[in-house]
């Protein structure tokens, strides 16, 4: 009876070992592909000042300085729109219109 026992624990430790692992390459190999995201913004500035700098044909050793002007530039244009947003939004302020006409107001002030 013991030997029979013994028999059946193995057989069934035998039996549930492979699913196990198999469960497991399964969960193992799923997770990378769903944690792969989007490039966030700054990424792809620095993807494509990358990019740039690699046409340009330059040795390594200037790439740092480089690529800290190429990502300046960048950011330099996006600092211009902003401040004429800001800009903009307070000369609507100062007209009195009602925030219904604002849209409006802002596309002609931001298209000068």
């Amino acid at each position: 009876m013991k030997k029979l026992l013994t028999v059946i624990a193995l057989a069934t430790a035998a039996l549930a070992l492979p699913l196990h692992a198999q469960t497991t390459a399964t969960t193992a190999t799923a997770a990378p592909a769903e944690k792969k995201a989007e490039p966030t913004a700054q990424q792809t500035k620095m993807g494509s000042c990358s990019t740039e700098f690699k046409a340009t044909g330059k040795p390594g050793a200037e790439r740092q300085a480089f690529m800290k002007e190429c990502l300046k530039k960048e950011s330099d244009a996006k600092t211009a729109q902003q401040n004429k947003m800001k800009t903009c939004s307070v000369d609507f302020k100062k007209t009195g219109k009602p925030g219904a006409e604002r849209q409006a107001f802002m596309k002609e002030c931001l298209s000068k």
